[in-house]
């Protein structure tokens, strides 16, 4: 069986080159041994994946991908085009799906990660008025709350898109919900999540990196580099598994009454490692016999 290869994202200026952000990971794919191709990820949101696809050689087996997020629709364009080609994704579109969005991994995920609710909105819909987002979130109940879509939030403009003091205020809550979606403008993802907030004690979360089931790496979250705290992961591998996606990721935060939770779930083809970490002993992992 053709062991794995890894397509990163090409630079848009030099597209014979790996993306400057993801050009150490691209050699460290290299110094493991990995076969490794480049894909156009402008070409993919432009709708034209077989432009994208084209430096990929025909038949040279199957690929994980390492890049850029794009929508789900994107990367099923992305898995045809490299079909066309005679090569496949080990990731396929419809788990990429699964992990990507939240509405794809949060019932797994119920227990261990904060209460949700959400509604699909399209880039572009009118927005609805403020008894409609009350109404969503009275399923979660009085307190503060959180608006995100199916996949980011956005937290550096936390009082202003995110954060919501009380879900029971329908204009405050309206009025973040308008604000997130303005800001997110074309890069809006399947629609608008309102979730439970729950207090995080400070140091940072930990990254956890799941193939086929198995914990292969414990990193720091992009965001907090500097800090790498221990999660309990008993639980969570148990969902991890049952969600069937090979390659994930869970951030985990410790909530201030001592209980560990998965604050997201993400594919791990697009999640970020923390600075100065090249990727070389996730992909020794991906290329281990579970990579296969």
């Amino acid at each position: 069986m053709t062991a794995p290869g890894f397509l990163f994202c090409c630079d848009p200026l030099r597209p014979t080159r790996p993306d400057p952000l993801f050009a150490g990971e691209e050699a460290a794919a290299r110094r493991v041994g990995a076969r490794t191709a480049l894909v156009d990820h402008d070409a993919l949101l432009a709708g034209d994946p077989e432009a994208a696809v084209g430096r990929v050689r025909r038949d040279s087996g199957p690929y994980w991908y390492r890049g850029w997020m794009m929508p789900a629709a994107r990367y099923a364009d992305l898995e045809r085009a490299l079909a066309a080609r005679g090569c496949a994704l080990l990731t396929d579109a419809a788990a990429y799906r699964t992990a990507h969005e939240l509405p794809g991994w949060y019932e797994t995920f119920a227990g261990l990660t904060p209460r949700s609710v959400w509604r699909a909105l399209s880039v572009g819909e009118v927005l609805p008025g403020p008894a409609v987002w009350s109404g969503l979130a009275g399923t979660l109940g009085p307190g503060p709350g959180i608006v995100k879509d199916f996949v980011k939030s956005r937290k550096d403009e936390w009082h202003e898109a995110c954060f919501v003091p009380e879900l029971e205020d329908a204009d405050r809550l309206a009025s973040v919900v308008g604000r997130f979606v303005e800001l997110q403008e074309e890069f809006l993802a399947g629609g608008v999540v309102l979730r439970a907030y729950e207090p995080f004690v400070p140091g940072g979360e930990a990254r956890v990196w799941w193939v086929d089931g198995e914990v292969a790496r414990v990193t720091a979250h992009p965001d907090t580099p500097g800090r790498l705290p221990a999660p309990d992961l008993d639980s969570v591998g148990e969902a991890v598994r049952a969600l069937g996606c090979r390659w994930v990721t869970t951030d985990m935060a410790l909530r201030e009454d001592g209980t560990w939770r998965v604050v997201e779930v993400g594919d791990g083809q697009v999640s970020g490692l923390p600075a100065g970490d090249d990727g070389e002993a996730l992909f020794r992992a991906l290329l281990g016999p579970s990579g296969l």
